[in-house]
């Protein structure tokens, strides 16, 4: 019998608990791969590591929620030949849920397995991340749970029934969760997290905007998006803006901590973020604290000429 415990608005605590701890031993194994293998061969580490942590998380989502649907970002057929590099993997990737099935699915659990694998790979770097959402068709359809590990930071983020969480390792050495609560921006001034490789050239109109009007901008890079958004929500970076193509394993976890904490988050223009959609493209983000949400959203529309939202 599948364990559903818990109830109220929320998604019940057992879905909750599940995404940090699939999160989490997924990090660790990905943590065990890179020790394995070490970092001389980056296609082979950045290929095992994916889908390791894919198949672990499949299997696991198999037998304790059996009669969910699963989207995962290594479950598509185009990436089966990740197998021919990968060390040690029998076959090719557990696919995903059949589209069909997916799309009328009344539970989907939208993963990321590796997010930033190019960090992953990169002796030292600590901003990558796995992953685990829930989205549930109830009412217009929404991420019920989530959840982001940061194995080399040791933290994982989720939501909880009153909110969101951080857990770790205390002072003492034994684990330890706090509440996740957002640091409103120093005024004037926005740290804005951005990619480390292909950061859009918008952001910087966009700094220079902001600037304009007497806000002082400063563009951080990080890796993934997942550290991107757990940035934000950790205090490390005021903003997390995106608009240079993603999918939506990409951010339904990170996305789904960030609402549970308070934050902002929305499509560039303002627009609803909307997941378990029949194409998964979903390539622009901002997550904020919300007291910087309208001066962004405006300095974003000036900048892009896109409609408000």
């Amino acid at each position: 019998m599948v364990e559903r415990e818990g109830a109220g608005s929320g998604a019940p605590e057992g879905d909750h608990a599940l995404a940090g701890e699939l999160a989490g031993r997924a990090g660790s194994l990905l943590l065990d791969v890179r020790e394995e293998l070490g970092f001389s061969d980056v296609r082979a580490l950045k290929d095992t590591g994916d889908l390791r942590a894919h198949e672990y998380l499949m299997d696991a989502l198999a037998r304790r929620r059996p009669g969910d649907a699963v989207l995962s970002e290594e479950g598509r057929a185009s990436v089966a030949a990740k197998s021919a590099t990968a060390v040690a993997m029998d076959g090719p990737p557990t696919g995903n849920t059949d589209e069909s099935v997916r799309l009328s699915a009344s539970r989907v659990w939208i993963i990321d397995p590796l997010d930033g694998t190019r960090e992953f790979a990169e002796e030292g770097r600590r901003d990558w991340a796995v992953h685990v959402a829930l989205w549930e068709a109830a009412g217009e359809g929404r991420l019920a749970a989530g959840a982001v590990a940061l194995p080399a930071q040791g933290l994982t983020l989720r939501t909880a029934p009153e909110g969101a969480v951080v857990a770790g390792t205390g002072e003492d050495g034994r684990p330890s969760e706090r509440p996740l609560r957002l640091t409103p921006p120093a005024a004037g001034r926005l740290r804005i997290a951005v990619s480390r490789s292909r950061p859009p050239e918008f952001l910087r109109a966009l700094a220079g905007r902001l600037g304009e009007a007497g806000t002082e901008v400063e563009l951080v890079p990080i890796g993934s998006a997942g550290a991107k958004i757990a940035a934000v929500m950790l205090g490390e970076v005021d903003a997390y803006v995106h608009a240079g193509g993603q999918y939506e394993w990409d951010s339904a976890a990170p996305v789904a901590v960030a609402l549970a904490a308070g934050a902002h988050a929305s499509r560039i223009d303002g627009a609803t973020l909307a997941y378990n959609e029949k194409d998964p493209r979903l390539p622009d983000i901002v997550v904020c604290h919300p007291e910087s949400a309208s001066t962004l959203l405006t300095g974003i529309r000036d900048v892009t000429a896109a409609p408000p939202g």
